[in-house]
Protein backbone atom coordinates (compact mmCIF):
# COMPACT_ATOMS: atom_id res chain seq x y z
CA UNK A 1 0.00 0.00 0.00
CA UNK A 2 1.32 3.53 -1.10
CA UNK A 3 1.27 6.23 1.95
CA UNK A 4 0.98 9.60 0.58
CA UNK A 5 3.27 12.36 1.31
CA UNK A 6 2.27 15.62 2.67
CA UNK A 7 4.50 18.24 0.95
CA UNK A 8 5.53 20.32 3.69
CA UNK A 9 4.81 24.35 3.13
CA UNK A 10 8.48 26.28 3.47
CA UNK A 11 8.58 29.18 5.49
CA UNK A 12 10.84 32.03 3.78
CA UNK A 13 13.90 31.12 6.05
CA UNK A 14 14.09 27.61 4.96
CA UNK A 15 13.28 28.90 1.75
CA UNK A 16 16.48 31.49 2.27
CA UNK A 17 18.70 29.44 3.78
CA UNK A 18 18.84 26.51 1.39
CA UNK A 19 18.89 28.83 -1.79
CA UNK A 20 20.77 31.66 -0.48
CA UNK A 21 18.48 34.15 -1.20
CA UNK A 22 14.89 34.69 -1.35
CA UNK A 23 12.99 33.34 -3.54
CA UNK A 24 9.57 34.93 -5.18
CA UNK A 25 7.73 31.95 -3.54
CA UNK A 26 9.32 33.05 0.14
CA UNK A 27 8.03 36.95 -0.61
CA UNK A 28 4.76 36.03 -1.27
CA UNK A 29 4.52 33.82 1.52
CA UNK A 30 5.64 36.78 3.59
CA UNK A 31 3.05 39.53 1.63
CA UNK A 32 0.38 37.29 2.25
CA UNK A 33 1.11 37.00 6.37
CA UNK A 34 1.25 40.78 6.24
CA UNK A 35 -1.87 41.05 4.57
CA UNK A 36 -3.45 38.17 7.00
CA UNK A 37 -2.00 40.45 10.03
CA UNK A 38 -2.70 43.58 8.87
CA UNK A 39 1.18 44.45 9.26
CA UNK A 40 2.30 47.59 7.58
CA UNK A 41 5.88 47.07 7.57
CA UNK A 42 8.58 44.64 7.54
CA UNK A 43 12.40 44.29 7.34
CA UNK A 44 13.91 40.90 7.29
CA UNK A 45 17.42 40.92 6.98
CA UNK A 46 19.39 36.79 7.22
CA UNK A 47 22.96 36.90 6.60
CA UNK A 48 23.63 39.57 3.11
CA UNK A 49 20.22 39.38 2.44
CA UNK A 50 17.55 42.32 3.11
CA UNK A 51 13.97 42.35 2.46
CA UNK A 52 11.84 46.00 3.03
CA UNK A 53 8.29 45.28 2.74
CA UNK A 54 5.81 48.57 3.14
CA UNK A 55 2.14 48.32 2.51
CA UNK A 56 0.07 51.13 2.52
CA UNK A 57 0.17 54.49 0.03
CA UNK A 58 3.26 56.09 -0.95
CA UNK A 59 4.06 59.47 0.71
CA UNK A 60 3.95 62.59 -1.78
CA UNK A 61 7.79 63.63 -2.36
CA UNK A 62 7.43 67.50 -1.36
CA UNK A 63 9.73 69.37 -3.43
CA UNK A 64 10.73 72.14 -1.13
CA UNK A 65 12.05 75.23 -2.91
CA UNK A 66 13.94 78.25 -0.52
CA UNK A 67 12.33 81.43 -1.17
CA UNK A 68 14.95 84.41 -1.23
CA UNK A 69 13.32 87.84 0.04
CA UNK A 70 15.59 90.58 -0.55
CA UNK A 71 15.98 93.16 2.94
CA UNK A 72 15.79 96.72 1.88
CA UNK A 73 18.27 98.88 3.54
CA UNK A 74 16.38 101.36 6.22
CA UNK A 75 15.57 104.63 4.60
CA UNK A 76 17.25 107.75 6.04
CA UNK A 77 15.30 108.98 8.99
CA UNK A 78 14.17 112.31 7.13
CA UNK A 79 12.44 110.75 4.26
CA UNK A 80 9.95 108.10 4.70
CA UNK A 81 10.24 104.65 3.24
CA UNK A 82 7.97 103.94 0.05
CA UNK A 83 7.46 100.23 -0.40
CA UNK A 84 7.81 100.04 -4.16
CA UNK A 85 4.53 97.78 -5.47
CA UNK A 86 5.39 94.27 -6.38
CA UNK A 87 3.99 91.94 -8.65
CA UNK A 88 3.04 88.40 -8.31
CA UNK A 89 5.70 86.43 -9.19
CA UNK A 90 4.47 83.64 -11.64
CA UNK A 91 7.47 81.47 -12.65
CA UNK A 92 7.61 80.67 -15.83
CA UNK A 93 7.75 77.03 -14.89
CA UNK A 94 3.80 77.76 -14.16
CA UNK A 95 2.78 77.97 -17.70
CA UNK A 96 5.08 75.27 -18.47
CA UNK A 97 4.46 72.66 -15.80
CA UNK A 98 2.30 70.71 -18.60
CA UNK A 99 5.76 70.17 -20.54
CA UNK A 100 7.21 68.22 -17.38
CA UNK A 101 6.67 65.20 -17.13
CA UNK A 102 8.86 62.82 -13.92
CA UNK A 103 10.68 59.68 -14.09
CA UNK A 104 9.30 57.78 -11.89
CA UNK A 105 11.14 54.58 -9.47
CA UNK A 106 9.76 51.56 -11.31
CA UNK A 107 10.60 49.57 -8.46
CA UNK A 108 11.35 49.74 -4.56
CA UNK A 109 15.18 50.24 -4.30
CA UNK A 110 18.06 52.53 -3.34
CA UNK A 111 18.71 54.85 -5.66
CA UNK A 112 22.90 55.30 -7.86
CA UNK A 113 22.95 58.73 -9.43
CA UNK A 114 26.11 57.15 -10.95
CA UNK A 115 28.01 53.50 -11.86
CA UNK A 116 30.08 53.71 -9.42
CA UNK A 117 31.41 55.52 -6.14
CA UNK A 118 34.17 57.94 -8.65
CA UNK A 119 32.34 57.77 -11.90
CA UNK A 120 30.45 60.28 -13.12
CA UNK A 121 26.54 60.87 -12.74
CA UNK A 122 24.45 59.43 -15.60
CA UNK A 123 22.52 62.58 -15.87
CA UNK A 124 22.83 65.71 -14.51
CA UNK A 125 20.47 69.11 -14.49
CA UNK A 126 20.32 70.70 -18.09
CA UNK A 127 21.24 66.88 -20.08
CA UNK A 128 18.79 65.70 -22.48
CA UNK A 129 17.83 62.57 -22.75
CA UNK A 130 16.20 60.03 -24.84
CA UNK A 131 14.15 57.09 -24.44
CA UNK A 132 16.54 54.50 -23.84
CA UNK A 133 19.20 56.91 -22.51
CA UNK A 134 20.34 55.00 -18.75
CA UNK A 135 19.45 58.14 -16.06
CA UNK A 136 20.24 55.74 -12.49
CA UNK A 137 20.26 52.34 -11.10
CA UNK A 138 18.22 50.76 -8.64
CA UNK A 139 19.87 48.60 -6.52
CA UNK A 140 17.27 45.98 -4.79
CA UNK A 141 18.04 42.82 -3.00
CA UNK A 142 21.66 43.12 -4.32
CA UNK A 143 20.61 43.53 -7.97
CA UNK A 144 21.57 46.40 -9.68
CA UNK A 145 19.10 47.67 -12.44
CA UNK A 146 19.82 50.39 -14.71
CA UNK A 147 17.22 52.56 -15.47
CA UNK A 148 16.11 54.30 -18.74
CA UNK A 149 14.62 57.78 -19.03
CA UNK A 150 11.70 56.03 -21.36
CA UNK A 151 10.90 59.76 -22.53
CA UNK A 152 12.73 62.50 -24.07
CA UNK A 153 13.43 65.64 -22.64
CA UNK A 154 15.96 67.73 -20.79
CA UNK A 155 16.52 66.50 -17.11
CA UNK A 156 15.52 70.23 -15.02
CA UNK A 157 15.76 68.42 -11.55
CA UNK A 158 17.28 65.46 -10.18
CA UNK A 159 14.52 64.43 -6.93
CA UNK A 160 16.57 61.96 -5.05
CA UNK A 161 19.98 61.93 -3.42
CA UNK A 162 22.25 59.28 -4.47
CA UNK A 163 22.06 56.31 -2.01
CA UNK A 164 18.45 57.70 -0.66
CA UNK A 165 15.48 54.55 -0.73
CA UNK A 166 13.20 55.02 -2.79
CA UNK A 167 9.67 53.77 -2.98
CA UNK A 168 7.16 52.51 -6.02
CA UNK A 169 6.63 55.47 -8.15
CA UNK A 170 8.72 57.94 -6.22
CA UNK A 171 9.78 60.48 -8.83
CA UNK A 172 13.37 60.75 -9.35
CA UNK A 173 13.62 63.23 -12.20
CA UNK A 174 11.67 66.02 -13.85
CA UNK A 175 11.89 66.10 -17.82
CA UNK A 176 10.54 68.76 -19.89
CA UNK A 177 9.86 67.36 -22.58
CA UNK A 178 9.76 69.78 -24.57
CA UNK A 179 13.86 69.22 -24.99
Amino acid sequence: MAEKEKKEKKTPSQNASQEGVFTLEGVRFLVELMQENNVSELDWEQGDARLKLRRGAIAPVVDAIPTVVPVAAPAPTAAPAVAAPTAPQAPAEDADAKFVKTIDSPMVGTFYASPSPNAAPFVKVGDVVGPEKTVCILEAMKVFNEIQAEISGKIVAVLVKNGDPVEFGAPLFKVDVRG
